[in-house]
């Protein structure tokens, strides 16, 4: 019985030895490594650090209050770990924000704008709850009162140009009541009548200072934190190269002035197919255009070989 113990010991024993041996090896290896956090690993779970200053539109974020401080830090890190919808932010960015930053400018929009669109939609065509639609989430209302059409055959919510002129004429008109962009962006998500409500009812005419309902009172956070990733998508892990960012598509335009029986045979008419019309003309909503007020639109038509990037 003694010498089945000690037999029965010596793995244990062993095993011990390494298990120490082992924990000294990791422990002498990283003991002279030094650890930056200047750049987040995704695999690591860290905290981002939130900027000590920052604007929006050229106006001052007071990132001196706990409150400001906080609620920017929150929406860092949910847009951080985010991962799959902030990849597709950045890659999609490259390919639509030089058609909104030129909209921008020449409307005299800050260009800071640019991210409110990818808050609202990932910048893409997608449809909310309430039926918003576009890169800019318009209300049916809200896009014929700013000159688009609206119907079954055309909708210009899904035309990056015009439903980016809408959005640049409704946020001008806020920046005339508001004179101050953090409001103008505010009021996109609840309405001037929301934003006029609380401002009245609180006796504040500062965002920062008023008290709105959770989806307003991240919002315009929400659009400070995609900007600080967009900008530095390395400082928070994200190493995407260029070639990996989704390209301009190539086109040319024709103008259409009648009626189109067929979209598909349109489309092969011009050397592509009907999924790739709809690609570049998503406005388009049935497989024919009736045109019954012979208008004049722009139907974009890919470059031969832009398919193949």
């Amino acid at each position: 019985m003694h010498m089945q113990k000690k037999i029965y010991f010596i793995p244990l024993i062993i095993t011990g030895l390494f298990t120490v041996s082992l924990i000294c090896f990791i422990l002498c290896g990283n003991a002279g490594r030094k650890t930056s956090y200047s750049i987040y690993n995704p695999l690591e779970v860290r905290i981002p650090a939130v900027p000590k200053r920052m604007t929006f539109s050229g106006e001052k974020v007071p990132l001196e209050y706990f409150d400001v401080r906080e609620s920017l830090e929150k929406e860092i890190i949910v847009n951080t770990y985010f991962h799959s919808q902030t990849i597709l932010n950045i890659k999609r960015s490259a390919r639509y924000f030089p058609i909104i930053e030129h909209i921008l400018k020449e409307n005299n929009v800050p260009d800071d704008f640019k991210y409110l669109a990818v808050i609202e939609s990932g910048l893409s065509n997608v449809t909310s709850p309430l039926g918003a639609k576009g890169y800019w989430q318009l209300l049916e209302g809200t896009a014929t009162d700013y000159g688009l059409e609206v119907n079954d055959e055309v909708d210009e919510r899904y035309h990056i140009e015009k439903s980016t002129l809408a959005a640049c004429s409704y946020l001008i008109e806020s920046y005339k009541r508001y004179k101050n962009w953090t409001l103008v962006a505010a009021s996109y998500n609840t309405g001037r009548r929301g934003v006029d409500r609380q401002m009245e009812r609180q006796n504040e005419d500062n965002y920062y200072d008023l008290l709105f309902n959770e989806e307003t009172a991240r919002y315009v956070y929400r659009i400070l934190a995609i900007k600080l990733i967009l900008e530095n998508p390395d400082m928070f892990g994200f190493f995407i190269s260029e070639d990996e960012l989704y390209c301009p598509v190539l086109y040319k335009e024709i103008i259409v002035n009648g009626k189109i029986e067929d979209l598909s045979v349109f489309a092969k008419e011009y050397g592509t197919n009907y999924k790739i019309l709809k690609f570049l003309n998503p406005w388009l909503r049935n497989k024919q255009l009736t045109n019954p007020k012979k208008k004049e639109y722009v139907i974009k038509i890919p470059l031969q070989g832009s398919r193949e990037q």
